[in-house]
């Protein structure tokens, strides 16, 4: 009696943590885009750079919102581009609706309309990690809207070298749930940093990334829960488009660095590039998940050269 006393005590308290600790996070990182509504919800973009030639279109990876697209390609690619940054369904402060939001053709059918409210009908689709995996399916789905494709460390196949069996366990229905409103933050809180630190590896992570990746934004609970779907989903939804991928026409660069930890390289980026035969590989010597941020010269020069290839004649 005793025991469950203290644990009732112990997720009450929990639960007022997180309710002050997300509104206060929230606070220090508020949207600093605009909503766009398709299909009754929110969805969060920030557009940046001149109007002139084909989009250019970023999406982030899992636990991430569009703030660390931005610290990496964005600013620096709106010099001579529009740039779109999405975050995506459910994800930083975008909205989405229950389980079937974790599928990339759930969220490839969101991006379709994102674009379609900003007026876009074509796009270079740049697309990190989980982003890429989007990316991948946006193009199967709607390839008339994709003038150019760029994958960098994506996982496209069914074979994930780190288990997701802990994401699985934060998806359940009554138990993640409870988690996510109770222990995520306050548990998180302290490890967060780390976590991310472990996904740059072996590079560090930029200068005060968590404050300005707004990365803290995960621990909200709505947030945590979307994210933990997402990646104890990939497995099956990624088994439903893989075989798919030869369809894809347009001008494709994949990249990944030889030493990523999170996506195995020769697994995913490799097997890619060998079955699509629009697809140009990039392996990156000595560089880790993160390209994007470890080697942005590399992967910016990569969006132009696909960029130039889709632009009108």
């Amino acid at each position: 009696m005793h025991a469950l006393t203290a644990a009732v005590e112990i997720l009450a308290a929990g639960a007022v943590i997180t309710f002050i600790g997300a509104r206060l996070i929230e606070r220090a990182h508020p949207p600093r885009g605009r909503f766009v509504a398709t299909g009754g919800l929110r969805q969060h973009v920030v557009e940046l750079g001149v109007a002139s030639g084909t989009p250019i279109v970023l999406l982030h990876g899992a636990g991430c919102n569009l703030e660390d697209m931005r610290l990496a390609l964005g600013e620096r690619l709106s010099a001579h581009h529009r740039v779109v940054l999405v975050d995506r369904a459910g994800l930083g402060w975008s909205a989405r609706k229950g389980r079937l939001g974790s599928s990339p053709a759930y969220q490839a059918a969101i991006l379709r309309d994102v674009l379609d409210r900003l007026g876009i009908e074509r796009a270079v689709v740049v697309g990190h990690s989980w982003g890429g995996a989007l990316a991948a399916r946006f193009a199967l789905d709607y390839p008339e809207r994709v003038a150019g494709l760029v994958l960098l460390a994506p996982p496209l196949y069914p074979h994930l070298r780190r288990m997701t069996w802990l994401y699985a366990l934060f998806a359940m229905p009554i138990a993640g749930w409870l988690y996510a409103h109770t222990l995520a933050l306050p548990f998180g809180l302290p490890f967060i940093g780390l976590g991310l630190a472990s996904a740059f590896l072996p590079q560090r992570s930029p200068r005060r990334y968590l404050k300005r990746s707004a990365a803290l934004l995960l621990l909200r609970p709505a947030t945590f829960l979307a994210n933990a779907r997402d990646v104890a989903d990939l497995k099956k939804n990624l088994a439903a488009q893989a075989s798919r991928y030869r369809t894809i026409a347009a001008p494709t660069v994949i990249m990944t660095g030889d030493r990523d930890m999170v996506v195995a390289p020769r697994q995913h980026a490799v097997a890619f590039s060998a079955a699509v035969p629009a697809a140009k590989l990039v392996v990156l010597p000595g560089i880790g998940h993160m390209l994007h941020h470890a080697s942005a010269n590399r992967v910016i020069a990569a969006i132009e050269e696909v960029a130039l290839l889709s632009a009108p004649a």
